[in-house]
């Protein structure tokens, strides 16, 4: 996959180039090859990949849901409605400095809960970011239950300041009555 930037041209069909025209000056606009689409889809889908060393391995995918999880794995199938199905899927979840991978096999996954999904380069694969190290499922999933529970903690004490002056207190998915 191609390493593209707001500063790309886009590539021009003919000798006039009329998407300059459509585009006021100095609005940046995203190349095309920068968005997935259906053609590009259908490429990843359950495709093999073979690497410089001469392994072949199955092209992976990110996703990226709506409730901040982060799912890796394999491209089955996708709808029009863009409802997935991954398969030999882990659940990467980072908190500080830690990241630890969860497997969750297959999921089927619901085209309104993706908010990203984007091609893994498999020749990065397996590196990680400086400050990230990988650590126990275990002790990840302790500290991200903490997080949570520290992050609910602060929205109540700051739902009780606003309440305090005069602003109604959002709903936060807990029975009201």
């Amino acid at each position: 996959m191609e390493n593209l930037s707001l500063q790309d041209v886009p590539p021009s069909s003919a000798s006039n180039n009329t998407h300059a025209s459509l585009v006021p000056h100095g609005v940046p606009q995203l190349p095309p090859q920068m968005f997935t689409t259906a053609a590009q889809l259908l490429d990843l889908t359950d495709s093999e990949t073979t690497l410089p060393n001469g392994i072949s391995k199955l092209e992976k995918v990110m996703l990226v849901l709506r409730d901040g999880r982060k799912l890796i794995g394999v491209l089955r199938s996708w709808d029009q409605f863009a409802n997935l199905v991954i398969r030999d899927t882990v659940e990467r979840i980072y908190i500080q400095d830690l990241y630890a991978d969860v497997p969750c096999a297959t999921n089927i996954i619901r085209g309104e809960n993706v908010l990203l999904l984007g091609e893994i380069d498999l020749d990065k694969d397996d590196y990680v970011p400086e400050p990230f190290r990988r650590a126990d499922e275990s002790e990840v999933k302790a500290l991200f239950r903490q997080h949570i529970k520290d992050r609910k903690k602060k929205d109540k004490v700051q739902q009780a300041k606003l309440q305090e002056l005069g602003f109604e207190a959002e709903h936060t998915g807990e029975i009201l009555f």
